[in-house]
């Protein structure tokens, strides 16, 4: 066997300022499924995460409820924590960024890039709330969009035209925070000088260590050229106060990932087989995985290499980058009930039906992963109950009467068992790749092969016939030997039902090299139902919770959630309208012919629509969300149809795409039900 493997892993940190979702926990699951799997292989694989427990918004929401920002990432973390261990997320270690290792590995980082020349100063000109007494974020900052003049615009982007421009540029402008009007103030920054690093982040973003997509997208911004990155708030703000600058604070940006490194020393004094520089120095042979969403690839894939770098410590092996979670096939949505907080799930739902449907949807690449409510159910019925139980529940009832339970070495399809074997390879490398999705599909083409099996035998039919007792027990055992590779195979998935199964097969805890080996001449306990079926009841029951939940966050009001989070906050329902005037705007079916970039703008796209036959040119703002316009390309939207032609510096522009969202990344165009054809009216 080749020597063991020395891996630490770690996942994007959860804020320490509101509930984990499902959209969280596709992060979280589909890491400890790998991490579970190096650790079956007999790879030394440690996995550790922490509570990103800084920044305004934990402050703010702490003060509202009277409470110290101690006490708050206290609470949050307790119930982080509890979620995170019953969906058997595995962590050697969740901690917290407001500790003491952070502290001191956030001190010393600094003060090596300080010494190395990689921190500037600088004054910056930022809105400051009088009545606060304290700088406002982008986020906090709302105002009347300069270009368009919609009202109630946050930040640096306008929601309606997608002009960008700076938070001070904003029109009447008032504090989210306060309602207070803003005045401009000055105050000295401190910056990490990213430039430094654009070669050495140009060569190791081309070394293998990201998916050749996001690879592609950093490039343009490499491209374009890296600027300085701010990494210090002025008081007050609850984190780090910076080394030799009173008053001056570390910005959650740049303490957030040393929390990786901080939680992995904090277990280190814990573990003395664990040696923090083994993994962490500039020539440390371990490798060092990071799991992330889309939303933050510029951060952890260059902010944070070029930062290590720069301290001189290692990067990264690879940071495994993934999309989004839908559910019913649009972005997670609290006013349908859709919006499902991880704790709602475990009170009505099996938390291994969500990580084996996870697995079956996930792949290598960074897709969105859609959970289909419908589509759910059914999987997992069919998949986990009626392919992988189905074979145990069938089979050991005759064991254990025919043959007081116990296992006989017969193996009547020597075939079907070589074909198991062979399979485990392809399987062990899918797992080893991320590719979970092809993973699950090998493993459920084993089940199905067995079944078949088992049907064409039919030792219930067999029972019956005289002389036939000897081989409904080779069948039966054969059954439960194929059964056993599957629960190996997907014990990285199910860790609750690979150890139920377990204590079913009397064995000690199932490794991946167990599955060269069958049972034989072995006693098994009794059978138990290993899992039960979905019941539609259930997800019923979560969505009118979801619900529920919604109603409770509503009267919480927290500040965050209600600057951050509350979509009618940000933009509130407009004055009514009579129905008349709504007819007035002629919405119609388009079909995206042709999507292009837009030379010279930062945020427009040129599509191409046919409207059944009739083609108009529209220049949306929706670049920053769909990278790729080819993949544009086909797809059914929303137009307004007789809206009057804008004369824009790069054409004109006839009409307009519906989208929604604030802006950003988050910008989701709008499309129709299937069926829909180019041309159609919206009614």
């Amino acid at each position: 066997m080749s020597e063991a493997r020395k891996i630490l892993v770690t996942s994007a940190l959860p804020y320490a300022n509101g509930s984990i979702h499902l959209g969280h926990m596709l992060e979280y699951i589909q890491t400890d499924m790998w991490v579970r799997f190096q650790k079956m292989r007999g790879n030394q694989c440690i996995y550790v995460c922490a509570d990103d427990a800084h920044g305004s918004a934990i402050m703010l929401r702490a003060e509202k409820e009277g409470i110290t920002p101690e006490q708050l990432i206290d609470n949050v973390h307790a119930e982080h924590s509890a979620d995170f261990a019953d969906f058997m997320v595995d962590f050697d270690n969740f901690y917290t960024t407001h500790s003491e290792e952070n502290r001191e590995l956030s001190e010393k980082i600094y003060q090596r890039l300080q010494a190395a020349g990689h921190i500037s100063t600088r004054s910056v000109t930022q809105y400051f709330d009088p009545e606060k007494g304290m700088f406002l974020a982008d986020r906090f900052i709302k105002g009347t969009c300069p270009k368009c003049a919609t009202p109630d615009q946050y930040g640096d982007n306008c929601e309606k035209c997608g002009a960008t421009y700076h938070p001070t540029e904003l029109k009447d402008p008032r504090s989210a925070i306060s309602g207070a009007t803003p005045v401009l103030k000055d105050s000295e920054h401190y910056f990490f000088k990213l430039p430094n690093f654009q070669s050495m982040l140009k060569e190791w973003t081309r070394s293998g260590a990201l998916q050749e997509s996001v690879a592609n997208k950093l490039a343009e911004w490499l491209d374009s050229g890296l600027q300085e990155w701010d990494i210090s708030r002025d008081a007050p703000y609850f984190g780090f106060e910076i080394p030799g600058a009173p008053g001056k604070y570390f910005y959650v940006w740049l303490d957030a990932p040393i929390g990786y490194m901080a939680s992995f020393k904090n277990l280190c004094a814990r573990r003395p087989d664990l040696d923090f520089d083994a993994f962490w120095n500039k020539d440390s042979t371990a490798e060092l995985y990071h799991f992330i969403g889309k939303d933050i690839i510029n951060f952890h894939a260059l902010f944070w290499p070029a930062m290590l770098e720069g301290a001189d410590y290692r990067k990264p092996t690879g940071v495994n980058v993934h999309g989004y979670l839908t559910v019913n096939g649009a972005k997670m949505s609290k006013s349908r009930g859709t919006f499902i907080k991880a704790r709602t799930y475990l009170d009505h739902l099996n938390p291994e039906y969500l990580r084996y449907y996870y697995a079956a949807k996930l792949g290598r690449g960074v897709e969105d992963l859609d959970l289909n409510l419908e589509d759910f159910i059914q999987k997992v019925n069919s998949d986990l109950v009626g392919k992988v139980v189905n074979i145990a529940s069938r089979c050991a009832g005759f064991i254990h009467k025919g043959n007081a339970g116990m296992l006989v070495a017969d193996m009547p399809n020597p075939a079907l068992w070589g074909h198991f074997v062979e399979a485990t390879p392809s399987i062990a490398k899918a797992y080893e790749a991320r590719d979970f999705a092809r993973a699950m599909r090998e493993i459920m083409a084993l089940a199905d092969a067995a079944n078949a099996w088992i049907a064409e035998q039919a030792p219930w039919a067999m029972s019956k016939i005289e002389g036939q007792q000897a081989q409904v027990q080779a069948v039966c055992s054969q059954a439960i030997n194929l059964f056993k590779q599957l629960v190996i195979l997907l014990k990285p998935v199910l860790p609750k039902l690979a150890a139920d199964a377990e204590q079913f097969l009397n064995v000690p805890s199932l490794t991946w090299d167990d599955l060269g080996t069958a049972l034989g001449d072995h006693q098994l306990n009794p059978f138990i139902p290993l899992l039960t079926r979905v019941d539609p009841k259930h997800v019923e029951a979560l969505i009118e919770s979801s619900k529920e939940d919604l109603l409770e966050m509503e009267n919480t009001n927290s500040v965050e959630e209600i600057i951050c989070n509350g979509e009618l906050e940000k933009e509130p329902l407009a004055k009514e309208i009579d129905f008349n005037a709504f007819a007035a705007v002629d919405l119609r079916i388009a079909l995206i012919e042709k999507a292009a970039f837009v030379e010279g703008a930062d945020k427009l796209l040129q599509l191409t629509l046919d409207l059944g036959g009739v083609k108009r040119n529209v220049f949306s703002g929706i670049k920053s969300a769909y990278p790729d316009p080819k993949a544009l390309e086909g797809r059914l939207t929303l137009y307004v149809a007789n809206l009057a032609a804008r004369k824009m510096k790069f054409g004109v522009s006839e009409g307009m795409v519906l989208a929604a969202g604030p802006g950003g990344e988050e910008i989701h165009l709008l499309s129709p039900d299937s069926g829909a054809r180019p041309g159609q009216r919206v009614m």
